[in-house]
């Protein structure tokens, strides 16, 4: 593998991740197993697990991949093609903490990537991933000859999930969208485990994902979704990213949902049931959760954005529950706590089961703001640190209330702005919030122009 080149920008917060055959290819793949073999072996490790997305690219990466661990002398658990929560269940399972998704989530078709664990810290993510790339162009790699090991961990997947559900007596129609991803193998068998009449939509497993972009928080991606909940009169639909560890949620009258209003209808249901009253959810929430939150007599945990990093924390501070906005959400109470964007969906069905009110009706109540989506603004990895950096200096100057545990979020009384960068792109993305249509239009008029782009990128 001697002068085999490897672009660093590929190393990003949470994963490894970027463009095929341009950045990631089989090459990369092979150079990434004889680092990630040689890597757990110097900190005592001789098993891993491998699992790989149903993205074109993969099942070659993943080929590549193994042969560069099996060359390090490690043994290889070949789990096939699953989901990134089935990977995840996979290790707890089998007990091996290291192992490789080969996945890029919900980027477009032609990324990929790999989601690494060294060990049972769980997804390597900062300056993990930063060491993993030094210790790879060091090129020190462990010789030897791995035993390759093929398993199948769908029944236990499903076993856990019936062990971890019970549902009531109300019997709901939810409509299921997995957007030609990955839990296109596997949902309608879950789903089916229970008393739940199920609809599918774009469920045949195509990596070139035909119908819509795989991310199901992004509402424009989820418009045949919408109407199919309407056309079939049901309770819900639901929607799943390509690999399938985030849920998007559309209500009985085929409206979305966003994760935070998910989350305050979940903690609603949890709150009472838990010993431990404290929740946590990313800085891109809407406020309307903290207050939730705080109304309900627990205690709100703000913290920065990417699941490898909530996923952690949720676990460090022992929380019954916690989330983000893009669709990640964690279940302690009576889960694993992996994100799993199937069991996410059964969690929200099982609680409806038990009552006769509509999704649109468990969220009448909740304090009002008005906010935008979550933008994205195109900057190579270089230049959007300065963006950030510019926004900060001069929100330091203005004396803002700022949180800058991921970016920059500037909390006002009656609203907020938060820039940051991406750690899954080239991008800086911004979202805000506030009380009226008024204010947020102030916000905006004065943070976009420190941005210094025209228009954000489509999404």
């Amino acid at each position: 593998m001697e002068n085999i080149k490897i672009d660093k920008n590929i190393f990003r917060g949470y994963d490894i991740r970027g463009v095929y055959p341009t950045t990631i290819n089989e090459k990369v793949a092979e150079l990434i197993g004889e680092g990630f073999g040689s890597y757990i072996q110097e900190i005592g490790k001789k098993q891993c697990i491998v699992g790989y997305d149903n993205r074109i690219s993969s099942p070659s990466l993943y080929n590549s991949l193994i042969r560069g661990i099996l060359k390090t002398g490690v043994d290889v658990i070949s789990l096939g093609l699953v989901t990134t929560p089935m990977y995840y269940y996979a290790s707890i399972y089998y007990k091996i903490s290291p192992g490789v998704m080969i996945t890029a989530s919900h980027n477009p078709k032609d990324d990929n990537g790999f989601k690494i664990a060294f060990d049972e810290s769980g997804n390597a993510k900062g300056d993990e991933i930063q060491d993993f790339y030094r210790y790879i162009i060091k090129g020190k790699f462990f010789s030897g000859t791995g035993i390759l090991i093929q398993k199948s961990i769908e029944e236990a997947y499903a076993n856990l999930m019936k062990a971890s559900l019970s549902f009531g007596d109300r019997r709901l129609k939810v409509v299921l969208d997995p957007g030609n991803g990955t839990t296109s193998i596997i949902a309608k068998k879950i789903y089916e485990l229970f008393p739940i009449d199920v609809v599918m939509i774009n469920d045949i497993s195509d990596g070139t994902f035909p119908n819509h972009h795989p991310d199901p928080c992004v509402e424009k991606n989820l418009e045949q979704l919408k109407q199919k909940v309407k056309e079939e009169k049901a309770d819900l639909g639901l929607a799943f990213d390509g690999d399938g560890d985030r849920v998007g949620v559309v209500d009985e009258n085929g409206d979305y949902i966003p994760t935070d209003k998910y989350m305050i209808i979940i903690i609603r249901n949890l709150v009472e049931k838990v010993r431990h009253k404290a929740f946590l959810y990313d800085v891109k929430c809407s406020r309307a959760l903290e207050d939730e939150i705080k109304k309900l007599g627990a205690k709100p945990i703000c913290y920065r954005t990417g699941n490898s990093y909530t996923k952690a924390k949720v676990r460090e501070l022992d929380l019954p529950f916690g989330g983000e906005l893009s669709g990640h959400v964690y279940f302690r109470d009576r889960f694993l706590g992996f994100d799993s964007g199937l069991y996410a969906g059964l969690r929200l069905v099982e609680l409806l089961s038990y009552t006769q009110k509509k999704v649109s009706q468990l969220l009448e109540d909740i304090p009002i703001y008005v906010s935008t989506e979550e933008l994205k603004f195109a900057f190579d990895d270089e230049a959007k640190f300065d963006v950030v950096n510019r926004v900060l200096d001069y929100a330091s100057s203005k004396g803002y209330k700022i949180n800058n545990i991921d970016g920059v979020r500037v909390d006002f009384d009656d609203g907020w702005a938060l820039i940051r960068v991406s750690n899954t792109g080239p991008n800086v993305t911004a979202r805000f919030e506030a009380k009226t249509e008024k204010k947020l239009e102030k916000i905006q008029k004065e943070f976009l122009p420190l941005i210094e782009i025209e228009k954000p990128q489509e999404t």
